[in-house]
């Protein structure tokens, strides 16, 4: 427990700040079947509305697992309507420090339906994201001068994708750990990410996207990929099979912790901020870390991302109580079972 007692037990004063997307979440759950044409169908569980979205998730997170009140800001965009005044004033309630730009663009929503026994069914209204403004996030940037700058859903942020690689570029050169993570690209081919990843520190994605973007179906074939790419520390997370990263020449297998998965959403989110709180205990560019913190800073977020995994809602299980225990039962287990082997 030692790589985890100075976050749990001293908290720190040090700056992240996210952007990307932030998405209302309605949805209703455990229904008997997807309502047909004309049908009025009542829903027992009631409509859940809350945030998604990565900067979002990722700031909640942060704050959860330790970081205190002060140290984590969101600088994004929501529509000038009653969703807006919702993120807003959720991301606030938990201790965000928010800097958001209104747009005539409304609120970003995912409608999200679930029938019992089956997956859920995602409707995404893109939205205010699409409307992201470089020139708002880059103020920002150079006002907080965050230690760590993270950039999540990438691929739904309009215009605003195309200036990653300067977005990028500017944090690190102002001492940010740049760190970015993607969703399927709105309205843009896959490939429009190769630029981008050759100006972050951090890159993660699922096998998937990694496959998309680099045309390689297997994991290992897709990380070099990604490090040929000019990607500091690609990692592939791949749910219940671990996960797979390089650094520097050092290829790390890890396998999942073991949890009852009740709802998987935002699984991703919480593991990039278990990542993030352990860099951020010493902050630095992620080439002067060692292998030893690198794969400390992987377990934590396995470990974030796996409590994510055992409540509904994108955070409500991500805490740093919850995530503690799960380390205090599994990780002895778990490291012998770590693979490291140069490339």
């Amino acid at each position: 427990m030692k790589m985890v007692s100075k976050i749990f037990n001293e908290g720190l004063f040090l700056l992240v700040l996210t952007t990307g997307i932030l998405v209302v979440d309605i949805i209703a759950a455990e229904l008997p079947h997807i309502a047909d044409q004309g049908e009025l169908l009542y829903v027992p569980s009631g409509i859940a509305v809350t945030l998604g979205g990565h900067a979002g998730n990722v700031s909640i997170d942060l704050i959860q697992l330790g970081l205190k009140i002060g140290d984590v800001s969101l600088a994004s965009v929501v529509g000038n309507d009653v969703f807006g005044d919702f993120v807003e004033r959720f991301l606030t309630e938990r201790g965000v420090n928010v800097r958001l730009k209104r747009v005539e663009a409304p609120t970003s929503k995912n409608l999200i339906l679930v029938v019992k026994g089956e997956d859920r069914r995602f409707h995404v209204d893109a939205g205010s994201n699409l409307f992201l403004d470089r020139d708002f996030v880059e103020e920002v940037v150079e006002e907080l001068k965050p230690k760590v700058f993270y950039i999540g859903g990438a691929g739904m942020l309009g215009e605003f994708d195309y200036s990653l690689p300067e977005v990028l570029e500017n944090a690190r050169n102002i001492g940010a750990l740049t760190f970015l993570d993607i969703v399927a690209p709105y309205g843009k081919d896959w490939g429009f990410f190769r630029n981008a990843i050759a100006h972050c520190d951090i890159f993660h994605c699922n096998l998937l996207e990694a496959s998309k973007i680099t045309e390689e179906k297997d994991a290992f074939n897709a990380l070099k990929s990604l490090k040929r790419l000019g990607c500091k520390f690609p990692i592939i997370t791949m749910g219940d099979k671990g996960l797979m990263a390089i650094f520097k020449n050092t290829l790390i297998e890890m396998p999942a912790f073991k949890v009852n998965v009740v709802d998987p959403t935002g699984a991703g989110d919480a593991f990039c901020a278990g990542l993030i709180l352990k860099l951020v205990e010493e902050p630095d560019y992620v080439e002067n870390y060692t292998i030893e913190e690198i794969v400390d800073g992987l377990i934590l977020g396995s470990a974030s991302g796996a409590v994510c995994c055992t409540a509904k809602g994108t955070t409500t299980s991500v805490r740093k109580e919850e995530v503690g225990a799960l380390l205090k039962i599994q990780l002895d287990g778990l490291r012998k079972n770590i693979k490291l082997r140069e490339v």
